[in-house]
């Protein structure tokens, strides 16, 4: 008897779980949009890795214990979140739904968390800000002095509550996917409407063709002092993988620390961003708060990382999921399945408050090196 199709089978019910989201979005996706969401870099090995790496790690269960009101709410840089889930920065929503990021911001808004804009949105700033009822972080690329120094006013005029600088991408990677299917997006990037500036200038690492994308100079720790005096806002660092660099961070007064291997989208051939919070997390040493996206697929997988230090999880692909499979419910119905998840979890693992987890939930395996250990 041949298996049912997804499409025949489950299409009626409502999604149970990512994977349905998943599935679902590749069936409503054009090819070459589905591969641009889906893929990683090069080999796709870091891809992979970020999520059997969270595979790796095991729950330890608590029970007879009185776990019947349970808090899983929590606060990143002093700002009140409902779960400790969020929306990672990423470009280009319109590929998955036409409302894009505004639509991404209505979700987020109704799952009462926090949303972080790519400066690489299809609509701009001030407009998805109009649109979001949540707190909102904005993710910057340097773009050179002059139009970062922009981005950052302008965001911090919209109400944005943290500026969160990408630091992984000193070069461009084109995904190899893109490339054989010759993929461009073709829509415009919001945030830079009434700027006069070549198309390589002002793209992100893969929103042009080929190789075709921003060369600025990258940013330096040496302008992290210039950045601040921008701003207000708390800085957050996105894309810092190994204790050195959490070191060198922290000396530089950064607030936050974003664990990301950018989906595995831009650098191949490391470890998954789970296997790098506990170093990164020891090397801050309370001074930032450190937060993990990259693989993000379960309940149990927040759990593993905020018994490893981390403050938060963000979420990046799966928001496309859901606004593939239905605008702004969609990643609301993302995000709460989370939620189920995690609270779920929490229950089993004999917890009552997010912000209190006991030392030793998980078991780490012995070849994550010395020092990786559970707090």
């Amino acid at each position: 008897k041949p298996i049912p199709r997804i499409e025949e089978s489950h299409m009626s019910m409502d999604p149970i779980n990512l994977y349905d989201y998943e599935a679902r979005a590749k069936l409503t996706l054009s090819h070459d949009a589905w591969d641009f969401i889906d893929a990683g870099a090069m080999d796709e090995f870091t891809t992979r890795r970020n999520r059997s790496a969270f595979e790796d790690l095991t729950l330890r269960p608590r029970f007879l214990r009185d776990v019947e009101h349970r808090d899983i709410s929590t606060t990143v840089l002093g700002e009140k979140i409902s779960m400790p889930v969020m929306v990672s920065p990423a470009g280009s929503h319109m590929v998955a739904h036409q409302d894009g990021e505004r639509a991404t911001a209505r979700g987020a808004g109704m799952s009462d968390t926090l949303m972080m804009l790519s400066t690489s949105s299809n609509y701009s700033m001030e407009e998805v800000a109009e649109a979001a009822t949540g707190p909102l972080w904005f993710q910057l690329y340097h773009r050179g002095y002059d139009l970062t120094e922009m981005l950052v006013h302008r965001a911090e005029e919209a109400g944005f509550k943290a500026i969160c600088l990408t630091v992984d991408t000193p070069s461009p990677s084109p995904k190899e996917r893109d490339l054989r299917n010759q993929y461009t997006r073709g829509f415009e990037l919001g945030n830079f409407r009434a700027v006069d500036r070549p198309q390589s200038e002002i793209s992100g690492t893969d929103e042009t063709p080929g190789w075709e994308v921003s060369r600025v100079q990258p940013i330096t720790w040496k302008e992290l002092e210039w950045l601040r005096g921008l701003t207000s806002l708390p800085l957050v660092l996105k894309g810092i993988r190994t204790a050195e660099d959490a070191h060198v961070a922290v000396e530089n007064g950064v607030n936050g620390i974003l664990v990301s291997t950018h989906g595995g989208r831009q650098m191949d051939m490391t470890m998954g961003a789970i296997e790098m919070v506990p170093e990164v997390v020891a090397a801050a040493k309370g001074q930032a708060e450190v937060y993990v996206d990259s693989g993000v697929r379960r309940g149990s997988d927040v759990i593993k990382a905020l018994a490893l230090g981390a403050r938060a999880v963000a979420i990046g692909r799966p928001l496309y999921w859901g606004l593939a499979v239905n605008g702004a419910e969609g990643v609301h119905g993302v995000l709460e399945l989370l939620r189920e998840e995690v609270d779920r979890a929490m229950s089993y693992c004999g917890q009552t408050n997010i912000q209190e987890l006991e030392p030793n939930l998980v078991n780490i395996p012995h070849d994550w090196g010395p020092g990786r250990m559970a707090p």
